[in-house]
């Protein structure tokens, strides 16, 4: 299993790279700004959840895990009082599709000629518990196979998310203690990572509280055990997330990373650009990474 397991990791973050970028593309926040939407508030929260956003603020909410449910809610009545959730998907689409032709013009040809793989590959994940994926599986597109290949990899990767979230809640991690946690073992500054989905003081020291019970925290810092319980329940997502990978083949999917790492430092630097040098973190490199 070890070597599917950094098959899988590998791809994994070969796929945060390839599909990130967008969720800050000053282009796709102008033309969702153009909507009607001032300033194209709420982008990342509409534009990501895709067809999941027919459901409502509160099954999105549910789904992302970690974000403020007010920035959801406020994102969604945002979108509903000036355009529609496909008018979302739509712009978010022409954003990549332009993105993808000026920053990765070289990927373009190989990543179109695997879309079908892709989704042969995606379509053989179970849905059961899984709501950003089974929203992403709806949204295709062949007649625009570059774009066709992205939105595959795209619903590759909300399997993996979804499944990222069924492990941190059968760990009794809440949402704030779970980024407490990511940000220790990413080497991220303190309390970064969850304040920028929402935490504030009173989440944080409940977070806090709670890690220090189980051991994971020592005078209002993760400790080495928490940092290795981390690891833990990545190396676990990892083993998890092999089957997509199987199923499209392992040759194959050592061509996707190449591919994508070809660009992969370029599509990360529109991030560092566009919102920062933080942003997007399964996409970077830290120490324990193992990309």
């Amino acid at each position: 299993m070890s070597d599917l397991r950094s098959l899988s990791a590998r791809a994994a973050f070969a796929s945060h790279r390839l599909i990130g970028w967008i969720f800050w593309d000053p282009r796709g926040i102008e033309r969702y700004a153009a909507l009607g939407i001032p300033n194209g508030a709420g982008y990342y929260v509409t534009t990501r959840a895709g067809l999941l956003g027919h459901a409502g603020a509160s099954v999105v909410t549910a789904a992302y895990g970690s974000i403020h449910p007010e920035f959801i809610s406020v994102s969604y009545a945002l979108l509903d009082q000036h355009a529609s959730v496909d008018d979302a998907i739509r712009v978010r689409d022409e954003a990549v599709l332009a993105g993808l032709a000026e920053h990765a013009p070289e990927i373009c040809a190989d990543l179109a000629a695997i879309a079908p793989a892709l989704w042969e590959a995606a379509d053989t994940l179970p849905s059961t518990g899984r709501p950003l994926f089974a929203a992403q599986s709806a949204h295709r597109r062949p007649d625009e196979p570059t774009l066709d290949a992205w939105l595959a990899v795209n619903c590759i990767r909300e399997w993996r998310g979804d499944t990222h979230w069924a492990l941190q809640i059968a760990d009794d991690l809440t949402g704030t203690e779970a980024g407490v946690l990511d940000g220790a073992w990413r080497d991220y500054e303190a309390d970064w990572l969850p304040r920028s989905r929402g935490a504030d003081d009173a989440a944080l020291a409940e977070a806090y509280r709670r890690l220090e019970a189980r051991g994971f925290v020592t005078d209002g810092r993760v400790n080495p055990a928490g940092v290795a319980h981390r690891q833990s329940l990545e190396d676990r997502l990892d083993d998890l997330s092999v089957g997509a990978w199987t199923a499209f083949g392992e040759a194959a999917t050592e061509s996707f990373i190449s591919l994508v790492d070809s660009v992969g430092d370029h599509l990360v630097s529109r991030i560092d650009a566009t919102a920062g040098e933080r942003w997007m973190p399964a996409a970077r490199r830290h120490h324990r990474s193992r990309a």
